[in-house]
């Protein structure tokens, strides 16, 4: 026993500070300040040095990181199955090609832990705007979707459109405009200034990314922001906006929402304002119809052409991709939000709905309400996927 210690040594060394970090990263969590330390002066940093060399190179470096890890992976796996079929002591083969992945992939979460798990547990946005989520009444609700479905009717001829209705602007434009989108929030929000802030990517395989249930995703491991270019880009440029918010180190899903909606409807650019509003009303309206169908169904009738026609559109587009492998992307998502202590999960996404009453709400009702809207439905009306 002591001599195959000895052998494998270097390997259990690796694997044993591999631990060791994980146990003291979440022994750690429980500190806010620690946390809201670590991201500030070291995560936060070497991400923006990351998407600012990232940025000298036109394609996404995240999605040829991850196409190259799986092609690695394939590789690894077939030279050791042959490596240990050839061995003369398999067993010692086979321990050694396992140990050797399993310290890959806990290296890779280390990595991981520390450029953006550490997000999970400083202080959020919440925490630095003082705007937090709170119970929604029914009348609270009904008011702000009200108000989402109007500036959406307002904004909807604003945008090009195509022979069916349905938005046409170009997603190229939308990628370009993403350095300058967040400077109307600096004011308000001063912690969320990036002196630089590099242009979203588009993701080749964007089809894998339906897939996949995903519109886009941020890479801390490259500090970029990478999009989806297939789906119905009525929602893209909100799309753009919420990934953004992810490269300010916002790690809750709801938060990233919600600043998407605020920052692409202070936008000048029409695409970005109709997107924004757009994304406001979906969250809002699925929100509305598990409590109050009927006046959903006044809201949504009420409607123009164009807004119906994005709607239909991108409810068409997300059926086709509902599959056993959307589904186990959603549940993986989910577990992963859970493990660093996101309760909600991806039912965050139907959170945001709560901070959007609390920002919108108190300028819309003058009276108190006494029914309390349950805003994270799982009743989905409109599709949607920011």
């Amino acid at each position: 026993m002591r001599s195959f210690l000895r052998y494998f040594r270097r390997l259990h060394l690796w694997l044993l500070v591999n631990l060791a970090f994980i146990a003291a990263f979440f022994i750690c969590s429980v500190r806010t300040d620690w946390m809201t330390l670590l991201a500030e002066r070291v995560s936060m940093p070497l991400e923006r040095a990351l998407g600012r060399a990232w940025a000298l190179v036109p394609f996404s470096g995240a999605e040829l990181c991850y196409g190259l890890a799986i092609a690695l992976a394939v590789i690894y796996l077939i030279v050791s199955v042959v490596r240990i079929v050839r061995a003369e002591y398999r067993l010692e083969e086979l321990y050694r090609r396992f140990i050797v992945a399993v310290n890959v992939l806990l290296s890779l979460y280390v990595a991981f832990c520390l450029l953006w798990g550490v997000n999970f547990y400083a202080a959020d946005f919440c925490d630095k705007s003082g705007i937090y989520p709170a119970p929604v009444t029914q009348e609270e609700l009904l008011a702000v979707t009200r108000y989402f479905a109007e500036q959406t009717a307002l904004c909807a001829d604003a945008v090009p459109r195509d022979e069916t209705g349905a938005y046409a602007a170009p997603r190229q434009e939308s990628l370009a405009l993403g350095p300058t989108l967040y400077e109307p929030l600096y004011d308000e929000f001063p912690f969320l200034r990036l002196d630089v802030d590099p242009a979203p990517k588009p993701v080749y395989f964007s089809t894998v990314l339906s897939a996949l249930d995903t519109t886009g995703f941020y890479c801390p491991f490259t500090g970029e922001s990478s999009l989806n270019m297939d789906f119905p880009a009525a929602t893209f440029p909100a799309t753009v906006a919420h990934e953004l918010a992810h490269r300010r180190g916002i790690a809750s899903e709801q938060q990233c929402n919600f600043l998407a909606v605020l920052a692409a409807t202070r936008s000048d650019d029409p695409a970005y304002r109709y997107s924004g509003w757009l994304l406001g009303y979906i969250h809002l309206s699925n929100a509305l119809y598990g409590v109050a169908p009927e006046a959903w169904q006044e809201i949504r009738t009420a409607l123009p052409a164009g807004v119906d026609a994005d709607l239909r559109a991108a409810n068409a587009y997300w059926a086709r991709y509902e599959s056993a492998v959307s589904g186990a992307s959603n549940r993986a998502y989910d577990a992963m939000l859970k493990s660093y202590g996101d309760t909600l999960g991806m039912r965050s996404y139907g959170a945001v709905v709560d901070l959007l009453v609390a920002y919108y709400g108190g300028n819309l009702l003058d009276t108190d309400t006494v029914q309390t809207a349950e805003s994270e439905t799982e009743q989905t009306v409109e599709k949607t996927k920011p």
